[in-house]
């Protein structure tokens, strides 16, 4: 417990160092006050149309990339202080939505702590959502929620709408 009060402790002075107030620096990205520029967004959603059999479970994939050299907390962080990655999926007409399953994560530690592994995504994944669809074309509304680092702090939360499109035959 006292090692986990310590890494939290030691996360949280790096969220909270100086100089990590974003100003707008248009296009897309931000510099910090410490001339740091970083993107506005961490993870990018590859948007695929997708075509399942009308009628039957099936699973739909959302492709995601992490913007590099960031990573994110994968959905089970392996410390109740990190924020996992979470998918809310909004109810649609003509399609019963399932459970989202996320891939596994890879282990990795930052430098001022290198024995403490978290869970994380970096590069591309991909979540599976399973549904059920009437025949036609459905488009479901859903938003990502992550928390990005880089190798020397994290960064408050975000939400990321996204929009998932198939068809259903």
């Amino acid at each position: 417990m006292r090692r986990v009060l310590r890494i939290s402790l030691a996360l949280a002075a790096v969220v909270a160092l100086p100089g990590t107030i974003n100003e707008p620096m248009g296009r897309g990205q931000a510099v910090n006050l410490n001339g740091v520029t970083k993107p506005s967004s961490f993870v990018r959603f590859v948007a695929e149309p997708q075509t399942v059999v009308a009628n039957r479970e099936s699973n739909l994939e959302l492709r995601f990339a992490v913007v590099e050299p960031y990573h994110i907390n994968s959905h089970r962080p392996r410390s109740e202080y990190l924020i996992a990655t979470t998918l809310t999926v909004q109810p649609v007409s003509g399609v019963e939505i399932g459970d989202a399953a996320f891939p596994e994560g890879h282990l990795y530690s930052f430098p001022f702590d290198p024995a403490e592994k978290v869970d994380v995504y970096s590069g591309g994944f991909i979540v599976r959502l399973r549904v059920r669809a009437v025949p036609g074309e459905h488009a479901i509304n859903a938003t990502l929620r992550y928390q990005a680092c880089d190798n020397a702090s994290c960064y408050p939360p975000k939400t990321m709408p996204i929009q998932v499109l198939f068809t259903a035959r």
